[in-house]
This record gives C-alpha cells, structure tokens and sequence, in this order.
C-alpha cells in the first residue's frame, strides 16, 4: 500500500519533533530486554517459568504428546520462544510411569536439581488416569546438561489421584503443595499443603485448604489443582484452577497474612469469584495452570496456558494448543494482585500514567479514550510497528485489537477501526520518544507537528510536544 505521506514527509516531521531540547536528549536509549511476543512457546500446557540465581530463565511444561519431561532455558524472558529443549526424561516402557507425563515443575532444593512431575500407567482405559507425583534428581549442577535419574514416589496421605505438586519456603521451612482426590470426598481434586521432611515426603499431617464447591469451581469437573505461591505485600497469595480444562478452566485465589500459621486452613481466605478468565475479546480461552516469575526489570509476570479459540474437537484434555503465555501481574491499591484479562497474542502491552498526573492513565470505555482508571484491562495498550517507516507506531487497546488511536490536526484523539486505508494509516502513526535518564515517553503523531498525545481535562488529545502534559509514564 501507497501512503499519502512520503519519506519526506515522515523524515522532516521526526526532525522538527526531535528539534525539541527534551526529545533531542532522548535520541539514543538505552537497549532494554527484547518484549515477549505472546503465545512465548506454542502447545507447551501446565507452564512453569522461573528466573534462577543463576542469571538464566528456565521453562518446563507438559507436551502434547505426555511421554516426556522437557526443559529450555534463555537469558531473557523473550528467548525462551527460541531457546533449545532438551529432554530431560522419557515415560518408562511399562509399570506406573509408562502412560501419561502430567505438569512438571523444577526445583533446586537442598542443592540438587529436582523435578516433579504426575504420571500414570499405559494399558488403556481408566487405568492411565491412576496418576501419582514422582520426582526425577539431576547428577550435576546443569540441569540441561547433567544426567537424570527417577528419584522416587512422593508419599501423598492417600494412595489416590494427585498431581501438580510444587515447593516453596516460608520462613525457612520449605512447603509441598499439591492437588489429590481424598477418600470420601465426592470431587475430583482438592488442595492440600504440609511441611518437608525430604523432597518426597512430609514433615507432618496434611492440611486441606479448599474444597471446590463454588459454581465456577464445579464446570464440568469438581476441580481445585495447581497451586502456586506468590509472597508479595505482607502476604501469601495461592492461586490454582478450577473446572474443566476448556473454556471454562480459570483461576481461584487464596491469600493469608504472612505472619499467620499457613498449616491453618481458617488462615486462609478465598475469592469467592474466578480471578483470571476466558477472554473472548482478547480471544484467549481457558487459562490457568500458571506460575509467577519476574521479567528482566524485577516486575513481577504471571505465566500460564490458554488457548487463542474456543471449539474443540474431542476431549480438551488431548487438544495441543495449550499455549504457554505470559503478562505482567499488577497490584490494587490493597496490595492485592489485579490479574486483569488474558491480553491476547502479540507482544506483552504496557500502561502509560500521566507524568503530570500519576492518577491518570491512557484508558478507553468503549470505544471513547478517557484519561482515567477505569480497570486494568481498559487501562492496557500494544505498540506494534507503524507504516510510514521503521520510527512510526500504532497503539491499540487490548479489548479492542481492531481499533487504533488516530490522531486529528484539530487536537483531537479518537479510537477508530483500522479501515486499511492510507489515510488511516496516516492518522494512525505515532513517534515514541523516551526521554534520558527516565521513564518518561513521549508520542508524536507524525501528521500533526509539534503535538503530542496528552492528558487534557479527563481526556485524551494532543497538547504541545514540550508540555509536561505529554509525558506519559510507561509501566
């Protein structure tokens, strides 16, 4: 496609923005860590991310194929879409471990490299579904490069369904927490926690934490699985899903106080609503079985698998398109965590608060732009590469992902639906600039000279490129 603006145009405009003392200051940023570009690693379910102390992030999930635990690792958070696996370990030919490989998770403790992982026997029927948590050790330091070797059965209070264990220390005691069906309970799984003694057995009697009973908890399955653990903000947040694992599989929350016994069920508390759901605007459906880790700047990310479409053919549990994805994870004004929506494929969106005004961010209602808070969804937009040249941008809202911010010669900022004509893709562009040393971002339409995006009285518009009005903080 031919835009009526041409290289001239777009060259001379960039020049008179960049004229401006501030933005001349922000011409050579600094090189930040590459974005994720969602789904990070296609058909990898049950995802587990963590960035060890030893400066790589490692990532691990179930494959479609359930008959092997699989590891990768980068430096960045981006580059585990490309990173090399490795197979750590395959199903055993016959016995307990031959069928199916279910939601590892990687530990170090006590020095070695342990992962967990359920499994159960081949042979067909609802044999392969007698599933139990096992534990493989490494011989070395390396995990993609030691040998591993299956260190044994963890030795659960029932010899019943259990699966998607995962270890955490609280005060320096190390936890297992895990999901187990429990003799004469009519569900599929509840939650339970207990103290270590080893990393395949327990330092004391199981507590149950929850049960599901909640209408978004029972969807076709009585589910309460995958716990993990977030210690944040003078608390303990567990998440863990709920349902069946289609569309309606989503996210629970549990949280208690730091300081309180966490051997305690009445410590805990639970959201009587989902946290984190399918999101048809997004088109992302059936998210859960998440992890938490922290990208290169020290935010915390939540990570978890989705699928981008709804229908299924079959049983969803045999589906491959369990994507692993990942977003950051904001907190509420309580220090509780606001997980938002799922954001949809593409790369991870970001936030912009007013500089002038922290309490105003770049937010829509609709289609109408307003400066304000409405939710975190509304307040979330993706920069993707414009079509005037490789300097241009174009910013759309998550939950409207066919709609773009335009800019007018009269001021005025409006959401508009991309029409693919050259005249949108003219009104549509957008300049960034960070200015040094900061934060701070600044966004020139490159039809309109010498303005750019603010927040003026409640609104969006454009206001002098130099005014505080126009530095937005991007988060």
């Amino acid at each position: 496609m031919t835009l009526p603006l041409s290289r001239r145009a777009f060259i001379a405009s960039t020049a008179a923005l960049s004229a401006t003392p501030m933005l001349a200051r922000a011409a050579a940023p600094a090189q930040p860590a590459p974005t994720p570009i969602n789904p990070l690693v296609r058909q990898r379910a049950d995802a587990q991310v963590f960035r060890h102390e030893d400066g790589y992030y490692y990532l691990t999930g179930s494959v479609p194929e359930y008959d092997r635990l699989v590891l990768r690792r980068s430096k960045t958070l981006a580059g585990l879409a490309t990173a090399e696996e490795a197979v750590l370990w395959r199903h055993e030919k016959s016995g307990p471990m031959s069928g199916f490989i279910w939601a590892p998770e990687l530990h170090q403790i006590e020095g070695r490299w342990i992962m967990y992982f359920a499994a159960g026997p081949s042979g067909g029927g609802e044999d392969v579904f007698r599933i139990r948590t096992y534990a493989i050790v490494c011989d070395g330091p390396d995990p993609m490069t030691g040998k591993w070797k299956v260190l044994g059965q963890f030795q659960a209070p029932w010899d019943s369904f259990n699966l998607d264990s995962t270890s955490f220390v609280h005060r320096g005691q190390r936890y297992f927490a895990w999901a187990q069906r429990e003799p004469g309970i009519d569900t599929n799984s509840n939650l339970y926690i207990a103290p270590m003694a080893s990393p395949l057995t327990l330092a004391a009697k199981a507590t149950r934490l929850t049960i599901p009973t909640l209408d978004w908890e029972v969807r076709g399955y009585k589910v309460a699985e995958a716990p993990a653990v977030l210690h944040r903000n003078g608390r303990l947040f567990m998440t863990y899903s709920a349902s069946a694992t289609d569309a309606r599989y989503c996210l629970g929350l549990m949280t208690a106080d730091e300081n309180a016994d966490i051997m305690d069920a009445n410590a805990w508390t639970k959201s009587q609503q989902p946290v984190f759901t399918t999101c048809r605007e997004t088109s992302v459906y059936g998210p859960g079985h998440n992890s938490f880790t922290m990208d290169e700047q020290g935010r915390d990310i939540l990570v978890y698998h989705g699928r981008d479409y709804e229908a299924i053919k079959g049983d969803p549990l045999f589906n491959p398109d369990r994507h692993t994805r990942v977003q950051r994870l904001y907190y509420k004004a309580d220090g509780t965590p606001d997980f938002g929506v799922p954001v949809g494929n593409g790369a991870m969106p970001e936030r912009f608060a007013s500089a002038a005004n922290p309490k105003l961010l770049l937010a829509h209602e609709g289609t109408r732009l307003v400066a304000g808070n409405p939710s975190l969804a509304a307040t979330q937009f993706r920069q993707s590469s414009g079509r005037a040249g490789s300097r241009s941008v174009m910013l759309s809202p998550i939950l409207l992902p066919d709609h773009y911010l335009v800019a007018a010669k009269d001021g005025t900022v409006t959401l508009a639906k991309d029409d693919h004509s050259g005249d949108f893709a003219m009104r549509s562009q957008f300049v960034r600039f960070t200015d040094s040393g900061s934060r701070h971002v600044r966004f020139a339409p490159i039809g309109v000279r010498g303005k750019a995006l603010a927040a003026v009285d409640g609104r969006i518009g454009l206001a002098n490129s130099r005014s505080a009005a126009a530095r937005w903080l991007a988060d």
